[in-house]
């Protein structure tokens, strides 16, 4: 018995945030709209509608260089208790489809629909369905890509946005996949994606010609996975329930922190309410601490730590050690705890 292709769904609201405030004011609709914290707070920009990204406006840019790119800007705060409940009715959707259902935030989620048989099994129909109903119940466009894998999947569901649908079924995955930039590929951040340019690599067919092992000696652990999706090899599952991996609180002050004296000082209520959060979460087992920096030029250190209790004095040790690396005035501060993988803890808990 051959086993069944993999039908991987990622629905993805266009401008989520922006698009419920259109929808309730259509007047926002043709205008630059950004949702995000004051220029005066020193906020950043959560989202933005289609107008806006035309003059380069893009999500946690700050505020003031939005302004600053479009003067006319109309800025809103967020209504997350709105947008909340129209990520509700639109997971509902989702849910009335197939239970294999992996949210990644409010506005997007994989569905993993190769048992599905409604629609006579064809992803394409199951993509367009649920286009359909979330337009029709919320007002909202989804764009939707389907692949055999969560990666291409996603990537799909970016291709056509605005309210785009995209699918590449197996056959096409081959020659897919050999075009596509390797900046596309599923954990790429600039920082690699600068190491891949630089050695010549800009498309997944210029990866495909390096072996395995110097893509082990260069990139390690990750060299392999390269290798694999490179190729369009992936294989992981759609999961109903995604595992917490860290628990942080940050605050972006509203004048910068001049001193290492004035940043120890605003460390006690950060983990004030670090404790409280971890009270919610039923105090899990800890793996390490950590604590982010962000410096008035804009650059960012992390500093972790393992073997220390989520106390100010451990976390007052860390930042002393993280502010010693640029000693610039403080923008950002943020601490945070490392979970033990859920994997450890059940065999922590199995008998001896």
């Amino acid at each position: 018995m051959t086993e069944r292709v993999r039908k991987i769904l990622h629905a993805d609201c266009d401008c989520f945030f922006a698009a419920v405030e259109m929808r309730d004011d259509p007047s926002l609709r043709d205008i630059p709209l950004a949702i995000g914290g004051s220029r005066e707070q020193r906020g950043v920009i959560a989202t933005c509608n289609y107008p806006a990204r035309v003059f380069g406006i893009h999500s946690a840019m700050p505020t003031a260089r939005a302004l600053r790119l479009c003067p006319h800007l109309t800025l809103l705060p967020g209504h997350f208790e709105k947008y909340r409940e129209v990520s509700k009715q639109i997971q509902a959707v989702f849910h009335e489809l197939t239970p294999l259902v992996e949210p990644l935030s409010l506005d997007e989620a994989f569905l993993d629909v190769t048992e599905v048989e409604g629609f006579r099994g064809s992803a394409t129909w199951m993509a367009r369905w649920i286009k359909e109903e979330c337009h029709r119940r919320t007002g909202i466009t989804v764009s939707v890509g389907a692949a055999p894998s969560k990666f291409l999947a996603k990537i799909a569901s970016d291709w056509e946005k605005p309210d785009g649908l995209t699918v590449i079924p197996p056959q096409r995955v081959d020659a897919f996949v050999r075009d596509l930039p390797v900046k596309k590929l599923h954990g790429v951040g600039p920082a690699t994606g600068a190491r891949l340019d630089a050695m010549g690599i800009t498309t997944c067919a210029h990866l495909r010609e390096l072996p395995i092992d110097r893509l082990l000696d260069e990139f390690g652990k990750f060299g392999r996975r390269l290798f694999e999706l490179a190729r369009g090899i992936d294989d992981r599952p759609v999961r109903v329930e995604r595992e917490r991996k860290s628990v942080s609180v940050e605050t972006t002050f509203d004048r910068d922190l001049p001193e290492l004296v004035t940043a120890t000082a605003a460390l006690r209520p950060l983990c004030d309410k670090l404790q409280s959060r971890l009270e919610r979460h039923g105090h899990p087992p800890l793996a390490g601490l950590f604590v982010k920096v962000r410096f008035n030029d804009f650059s960012i250190t992390t500093l972790e730590c393992r073997g220390l209790t989520p106390d100010p004095e451990s976390y007052t040790r860390l930042l002393e050690q993280a502010w010693a690396r640029a000693r610039r005035p403080v923008r950002l501060l943020g601490v945070g705890v490392r979970l033990v993988p859920e994997e450890a803890r059940q065999q922590l808990a199995l008998p001896l």
